[in-house]
């Protein structure tokens, strides 16, 4: 299991290319007019983890497999989307899939790229998106709640559905706070549910620092993940060899990707952890959410674990590379016994038994 985030921003604003950067491919095309991009672009990005390098290797793993995380690039949303303007309910449909949503805002000045509104304004891009997932939502519930569709639904999914309609006629995107409602909305597709990344799109000048656009973002949304980067930037890291990369970006003064920021500003949002499993025929890393129960977390590699779990065989990853075996861990009182009520911590490697 890994994630699957949706790059949406309104045309022109950098998505085919922060794309290709991404998933170091060239499946998107960039190009200087709107909706160049008419089906979704998906790419599948190995998570680069270092400790399950070294487990692969304590191990001496036959094969070594890293969790995932899938982009898709959905094509530029323009006013009007979730009226069919620009093929808008198509690419909002597209949206309804994901996990979590990249908002991508141009901020930086070119005279050679057009806007779509021929002005640089991202919080006012950002707004406009907002609106339209707005409206496109409202158009979704009240579908819901027609005369004919009403009686399929219980009592109590009436009455969310209701709230949530309140909500957002007056303006407001938030959740509420009965967790059986949130779940029950949040299972019929809202987009207004999706957890969102908002990615500054700036010049190579403004790399290091910002500039006033991305600093206005960040005054905007000071409750909001926001991520600066340079797509051209990290094209051009991409475009690489993989022993050339690190010394370009100690040239430019760059410390991470924008791929490693939005993983880990992605796992921090969808409050996503890690553990592992190794031995002589593979190491493995599974993605799970924090506060994962271990017959849960088992269940992600075969749903019949998760029904037949006796226990698991916990080794903190930092004893495993210490001790160097999950024998040897052993041996010096380093596995934990754990059962059903065990939450699963990032970092365990996990040998679960199970009823055959």
């Amino acid at each position: 299991m890994g994630f699957k985030c949706g790059i949406v921003g309104l045309p022109n604003v950098g998505k085919s290319t922060l794309f290709n950067a991404l998933t170091a491919s060239n499946k998107a095309e960039a190009a200087n007019f709107p909706f160049c991009t008419i089906d979704p672009n998906i790419g599948i990005v190995s998570v680069k983890d270092a400790r399950l390098d070294k487990l692969a290797e304590l191990s001496n793993s036959k094969k070594k497999i890293y969790t995932n995380i899938t982009f898709v690039d959905i094509a530029g949303l323009v006013k009007g989307a979730s009226k069919g303007e620009g093929l808008g309910n198509k690419f909002l449909s597209h949206i309804r899939e994901v996990d979590a949503i990249i908002h991508l805002t141009r901020c930086f000045d070119s005279d050679q790229i057009t806007h779509v509104n021929s002005k640089v304004n991202p919080i006012d891009d950002l707004e406009t998106i907002k609106t339209e997932i707005t409206l496109s939502d409202i158009g979704l519930i009240q579908k819901k709640l027609e005369k004919g569709k009403k009686k399929l639904l219980s009592s109590k999914e009436v009455s969310a559905l209701e709230n949530k309609l309140e909500l957002l006629n007056n303006g407001k995107d938030g959740s509420s706070d009965n967790i059986d409602e949130n779940l029950f909305l949040s299972s019929i597709g809202l987009l207004s549910f999706k957890p969102r990344i908002i990615v500054c799109n700036v010049d190579e000048a403004s790399l290091s620092k910002g500039n006033d656009y991305s600093q206005n973002i960040i005054q905007k949304y000071p409750n909001e993940k926001v991520v600066v980067i340079c797509a051209d930037i990290e094209d051009q890291i991409m475009s690489l060899e993989k022993n050339e990369r690190a010394n370009f970006m100690q040239e430019i003064g760059l410390e991470k990707t924008g791929l490693n920021q939005l993983i880990k500003t992605g796992y921090d949002l969808l409050n996503l952890e890690t553990f592992f499993t190794s031995g002589p025929l593979e190491s493995r890393a599974w993605t799970v959410k924090k506060n994962t129960p271990a017959p849960k977390a088992a269940g992600v590699i075969h749903s019949d674990f998760e029904k037949n779990f006796i226990r698991a065989e916990a080794i903190d990853c930092e004893d495993f590379f210490k001790y160097g075996s999950a024998e040897k861990c052993k041996e010096n009182g380093k596995t934990r016994i754990e059962g059903k009520d065990y939450i699963v911590k990032d970092g365990d490697v996990l040998f679960f038994r199970v009823n055959p």
